[in-house]
């Protein structure tokens, strides 16, 4: 059964700014990036460990099974070490497949989509997300990439980096 790391935690929201400064001040996270894509307006927090995504969607179909007004938990990621693997463990599981890549990935984290047995929306990644760390305290820890290394990659690729490989 492949590990998976809870690292990431989006949430819809309707005020960004106010909202990224209250989990600012209250709780000391850290800002990592803004974003503004097709499917919808972020700001990306971090604890130091979890990647937060503050987001507000533009339109309900971009909001995936919610409404772009909704305001609440959104999904939860999971940074997983052999995507492809998890994939099949999640659907052998009951999950269903949602969708692959953010169509928009300028900078974006993205990540593979599914719906849990109960709808609960969970991601799929095998890069993590920007502020988050893969396995704090080990030797091999690793951080995920910030917006700057996810346009820098795509560069030298000259092509969109699939999140399955």
């Amino acid at each position: 059964m492949p590990k998976g790391r809870l690292r990431h935690i989006a949430m819809s929201v309707q005020d960004l700014e106010g909202t990224a400064k209250f989990y600012q001040e209250a709780f000391g996270m850290e800002f990592v990036a803004r974003t503004d894509s097709d499917i919808a307006k972020g700001v990306f927090l971090t604890d130091g460990v979890i990647n937060l995504a503050l987001l507000n969607f533009k339109s309900d179909e971009m909001a995936q099974g919610f409404t772009k007004d909704y305001v609440g938990l959104h999904h939860i990621g999971f940074w997983v070490d052999d995507p492809k693997e998890t994939c099949a463990a999640v659907e052998k599981a009951g999950a269903k497949y949602l969708m692959g890549e953010v169509a928009n990935m300028d900078g974006g984290f993205y990540e593979i989509k599914y719906n849990d047995p109960n709808g609960v929306v969970l991601d799929i990644s095998h890069h993590g997300w920007g502020g988050a760390q893969k396995d704090p305290g080990a030797a091999d820890n690793v951080q995920g990439p910030s917006r700057d290394e996810m346009r820098r990659r795509r560069a030298e690729r000259k092509t969109l980096e699939p999140a399955g490989d």
